[in-house]
């Protein structure tokens, strides 16, 4: 019984040292704040936003700002900077367009950001409700685009005209974009829309 003691106090007292030690750790360990973040790229649709996180060390936050030889300011040593992903709304309503036929036409619903962080770890699923515009989604009816991310129709006809529909979702099937795409397409010669040659 007394050698049980003996060892439940020598455990208590390791416990106790080690305890102490990771202490001493957790006040060495740096925390990071955001002190500065820009706004989302895009208002629809995931984007990217740029954000500066500072230490902080003992409670102050290392913010101060360096001036450069040239004389812009830079982030102190104690600072850096990332990027990060950013969503406000996943919802990006209708956009209509009135085309001539035999125009080139391409809807990318990617967009310059999203293909950035990878082309290919989205999954993009397009419909189409022909020969009106709509975001009624039960009119529509599956679409096959054979560059996935975009369609182009060159040259466009009359009877493309209608609504697409693209939905993006992540690699958790999370939608992160959906967007309408309402297309007029015009005959040769009903109505010119070259201003500048109409003088």
């Amino acid at each position: 019984m007394q050698h049980a003691t003996v060892w439940i106090g020598l455990l208590l007292l390791f416990l106790h040292c080690r305890t102490s030690a990771d202490l001493e750790e957790v006040d060495r360990t740096l925390l990071e704040v955001i002190v500065d973040s820009s706004p989302c790229s895009t208002t629809c649709g995931l984007g990217v936003k740029t954000q500066t996180l500072c230490s902080l060390e003992d409670g102050e936050t290392a913010t101060e700002e360096v001036t450069s030889e040239d004389g812009t300011e830079k982030v102190s040593e104690d600072c850096r900077v990332r990027k990060v992903k950013c969503l406000e709304s996943w919802q990006c309503g209708l956009r209509t367009m009135t085309v001539t036929s035999g125009e080139r036409v391409e809807i990318d619903c990617l967009g310059e950001v999203m293909e950035a962080m990878g082309r290919f770890s989205w999954r993009v699923s397009w419909r189409y409700a022909g020969g009106i515009i709509t975001s009624d989604d039960s009119l529509f009816i599956r679409w096959e685009a054979p560059l996935l991310d975009r369609v182009i129709l060159n040259p466009i006809r009359e009877e493309d005209a209608g609504t697409y529909r693209c939905i993006v979702q992540d690699v958790t099937l999370r939608i992160v974009k959906r967007a309408y795409w309402g297309i007029r397409v015009l005959p040769v010669g009903i109505l010119n829309l070259d201003y500048e040659n109409n003088k």
